[in-house]
């Protein structure tokens, strides 16, 4: 796929300028690169107001046949996928494309000989294993919708998942292993379809040999799978049918359902793929994510594989059995490309400098950053320690809602800058708004809009377009609006500086969380923090600062009494916290995002509202919190 690489400067410069005048035929020239069994009629229909865009209407097409099947002509013998799993004494597994070819269409076989067929939405619920990416590319081969939910999520959390999409099918495990623990997935599974009337059959892979209950829907992946051949022809499909469903946590809560195209999401991930990693024929490429988050979908599953790349699927966590278990696998399998989050960066920056050292890291070429904006001492520690100074870094900004990636810089190709995920990819109109949707010009700060659609962007959320319209497109019409703060500087490069709908009305006065926040962890002393506003019986609402600090706290007074006062110069006295918080960590999802919504809960003492809290990255925090409050 390199005509869909920008190898210098240049290049980028031209594209960034073609898409900024010819959008749509920029966007035509890059679908070109792909298989079609009917070119589109027209490339693009949007309106930002209704919202509504539609991307190469008219083109049909099978995603799975670009994965694959072309590739099976090019280079059937090139492994596909990687499988390192949770165990470092059990064998890896290499897949090569024809191999891959031949497991999806009997994983297709197999489910539609239990009557799946295009338009069913199939629920999956697997540890990370090759049939999980499988299970996935089976789904999009016989026009299914899939909806990965991740495998760590309760039964409850499940269950919602399921509803909402009516899934009519539901593919899980026996067991996950995760580290020292083992996952009783097909346990919670069970509890979860007590209250879901739409699952007709639950297909059962074994992986742990955990002993499992079973029900008159539950049927054996591995004796399903025996009666099936690898003969099953792809099912055509409008660019603008639903691909895949995934669902992301709602500031109210209740998870949205965002819905992905076949067409316009195949376009996207590869392009972005191609570009910001710079992958070349041969490389091993490795995201450290779960296919259950929108991350290990684009970029674990459907970018590398339409490009033809070889991806690495680890079952495993950083810290099993050793905290340097992501560094002997990157020289286990000579890692070209390495791609994780800042939340597990500063995990790993805790320990020894020595459990990097000792792993020969020589392959690395590129190294990424995903989930949330990257602090500049975690930046520098994974540059010197795993880059050697000699990779360099993409901070990419993203969304579950966009798709693929947005805002970064191309690897080798556009300069990098610490903290900042830098310019918006060709093709991404980005914008700085005031809160009355002006545009800003130059170096400023302000809230981080998009004014022109593209490709991968989700169409809706499943079943409830209203919200959708509400979320993303009401607070500033004409423009998608993600959510986020940032600031650009003279260099056109942006920073993502937070939410910028956690504001907190403090006495009359509209206080930003984010800019309190970047003024307490100046404090030589704060690794991280989180502000939220907690009802006041005077002020209305009051602030409550949790902190995660270096080492212990040898006068807590001391230290408070210092954080207002940096607070207090560095905005003003109205912004000074009420009450700060000393934590060993912050409620996260998976993806390394806080939640904000729960420590409002906690603030408040609202500890009967917190909702399901399984679905967090860290769930033990929060009833730590708790205790300590």
């Amino acid at each position: 796929m390199d005509d869909l690489a920008y190898k210098t400067l240049e290049d980028y410069q031209r594209a960034k300028e073609q898409a900024l005048t010819h959008p749509s035929q920029f966007w035509a020239e890059i679908a070109t690169n792909f298989d079609w069994h009917r070119k589109w009629d027209t490339i693009l229909e949007y309106d930002f107001h209704k919202p509504e865009v539609k991307w190469f209407l008219g083109g049909q097409l099978n995603i799975t046949e670009n994965c694959l099947d072309r590739h099976l002509k090019t280079q059937p013998n090139q492994t596909a996928i990687i499988f390192e799993p949770n165990d470092p004494d059990e064998v890896a597994q290499h897949f090569t494309y024809k191999e891959l070819h031949s497991r999806v269409c009997r994983t297709a076989n197999m489910l539609k000989a239990h009557g799946a067929k295009k338009g069913d939405r199939i629920c999956i619920y697997m540890p990370m294993v090759p049939e999980l990416a499988i299970a996935v590319l089976a789904c999009a081969r016989i026009g299914a919708i899939h909806s990965v939910v991740f495998a760590g999520f309760s039964a409850a959390a499940l269950a919602a998942r399921i509803n909402d999409a009516s899934c009519s099918m539901l593919l899980t495990a026996d067991g996950g292993y995760r580290g020292s623990k083992v996952t009783p997935l097909k346990d919670i599974a069970d509890k979860a379809l007590k209250s879901c009337s739409t699952v007709r059959h639950s297909i059962v892979f074994k992986r742990t040999g955990l002993e499992v209950a079973w029900n008159p829907i539950d049927i054996w992946w591995h004796e399903a799978i025996k009666d099936v051949d690898d003969n099953c022809p792809a099912e055509v499909m409008d660019s603008e049918d639903p691909l895949f469903i995934l669902y992301t946590s709602g500031s109210t809560g209740k998870p949205k359902g965002m819905v992905h195209s076949c067409g316009g999401y195949m376009v996207y991930t590869a392009y972005s793929f191609q570009n910001v990693f710079q992958y070349n024929k041969g490389d091993v490429y490795w995201c450290t994510a779960d296919i259950g988050w929108i991350t290990g979908h684009s970029y674990i599953v459907y970018g590398p594989l339409t490009v033809g790349a070889t991806t690495l699927m680890f079952e495993g966590v950083p810290s099993y059995p050793e905290y340097d278990r992501f560094w002997e696998v990157c020289a286990k399998h000579k890692v070209n490309q390495f791609y994780t989050a800042p939340t597990a960066i500063r995990a790993l920056q805790k320990h020894p400098v020595e459990l990097v050292n000792k792993h020969d890291l020589s392959s690395l070429k590129v190294l990424g950053s995903v989930g949330e904006p990257i602090n500049a001492e975690a930046w520098h520690w994974y540059d010197d320690h795993v880059g050697k100074n000699n990779c360099p870094i993409v901070d990419t900004w993203w969304q579950t809602e966009t798709g693929g990636i947005l805002i970064t810089s191309l690897a080798g190709v556009t300069p990098q800058k610490p903290t900042y995920a830098t310019l918006p990819m060709p093709g991404i109109q980005a914008v700085l708004l005031d809160n009355e949707g002006n545009e800003l010009a130059d170096e400023n700060e302000g809230i981080l809009a998009i004014k022109y659609p593209w490709p991968s962007i989700a169409r809706t959320i499943w079943g409830d377009h209203e919200r959708y319209k509400s979320v993303y497109f009401s607070a500033f019409p004409g423009y998608y609006f993600p959510g986020d703060g940032a600031l650009r500087d003279a260099d056109g490069n942006y920073r993502i500086t937070g939410r910028v709908d956690d504001v907190v009305i403090v006495s009359g006065h509209n206080l930003g969380t984010a800019p309190i926040e970047n003024a307490l962890n100046e404090h030589p002393n704060v690794v991280e923090s989180a502000v939220v506003g907690f009802p006041h019986d005077i002020k209305g609402n009051a602030l409550h600062a949790f902190v995660i600090i270096r080492g212990t706290v040898e006068d807590a007074n001391t230290l408070e009494a210092e954080l207002r006062a940096l607070v207090s110069k560095t905005i003003g006295p109205i912004a000074k916290p009420d009450y700060i918080q000393v934590v060993s960590g912050l409620p996260k999802t998976r993806s390394g995002k806080i939640m904000r919504r729960i420590l409002r809960k906690l603030a408040a003492g609202e500890y009967d509202q917190l909702g399901d809290v399984s679905t967090l990255l860290n769930p033990e925090v929060v009833e730590e919190i708790k205790q300590n409050s």
